[in-house]
This record gives C-alpha cells, sequence and structure tokens, in this order.
C-alpha cells in the first residue's frame, strides 16, 4: 500500500509538531529534550508553547489529545502537540526571525517563564521552603 500524497492536509503540509517534551529542562536528550539544558524551560504545556507562539504572530494548531510517543506519564499536564507553520505554500518563511523549528522551541523556552501564569506560582513559593525544612528535620533525626 503506497501513501497517497493527499494522506497529510494541505494546510498542515507546513507545520511542524512542539511537543513540550522537546523544551523541558526535566528530561534528558534521550527522553526527547532538543535544546540546551540552560535554555530549556521547567515542566512546560502545549498551552503555553501555543500561547507564545500566537502572541508573536505565528500560525499555531494545538492538538490537545496528541502525546509525545517517549512520554510514559499520561497525565493531562504531559498531553498536547503544538503544530506551528514555518512557511507558506510556496515555502517562503511565514516569520523571517523563525527559519527553524529550532529557533521556534529556543523563542517558546525563553518566553514562557515571563509569562503572567509563571510569574505569580513563582511569587508563591512556599512548597519549596517547606520541603527544605522537612529535609533539615529528618537530618536532625538521624543524626540522634
Amino acid at each position: 500500500m503506497a501513501w497517497a500524497a493527499s494522506a497529510v492536509p494541505s494546510e498542515k503540509s507546513r507545520f511542524i509538531c512542539i511537543y513540550p517534551a522537546y523544551i523541558n529542562n526535566k528530561k534528558t536528550i534521550a527522553e526527547g529534550r532538543r535544546i540546551p539544558l540552560d535554555k530549556a524551560v521547567e515542566n512546560p504545556t502545549s498551552t503555553e508553547i501555543q500561547d507564545v507562539c500566537a502572541a508573536v504572530g505565528l500560525n499555531v494548531l494545538l492538538e490537545k489529545n496528541k502525546m509525545y510517543p517517549r512520554e510514559w506519564n499520561r497525565d493531562a499536564q504531559y498531553r498536547g502537540r503544538v503544530r506551528v507553520q514555518l512557511k507558506m505554500e510556496d515555502g517562503s518563511l511565514c516569520q523571517p526571525q523563525f527559519p527553524t523549528r529550532k529557533s521556534v522551541m529556543l523563542y517558546a523556552a525563553e518566553t514562557i517563564p515571563k509569562l503572567k501564569t509563571r510569574t505569580q506560582k513563582m511569587g508563591g513559593s512556599d512548597q519549596s521552603l517547606q520541603q527544605g525544612e522537612g529535609g533539615k528535620k529528618g537530618k536532625g533525626k538521624k543524626k540522634k
């Protein structure tokens, strides 16, 4: 059975796929990260990737029920795939500042930490303090 050229709709043919694992600093290269660790972001969601790409004027399509094949966790926060149009039908770039898929991933990873939802979460970081105290108590018990 041969693949037909019409198997992929023409409007999606110029779209690239970006999974959250590509820019997740919790992932290793083997687990699917595709950008350097120092530029990656902590647990990005497909919705956040869609938001930052759409804000810069890229043509974006969010596929909520798609999953990255290497992702073992089936939770809703790890679901999703973002399709981004890099090139027009004639092959010319949609946005000159995004010539490659890597440029889109690096931009998304750079911009996601600046989102309002991320900055508000950082303000209420009481959980990390409580975890630190819990660790100290555990160490104290071991010394006795």
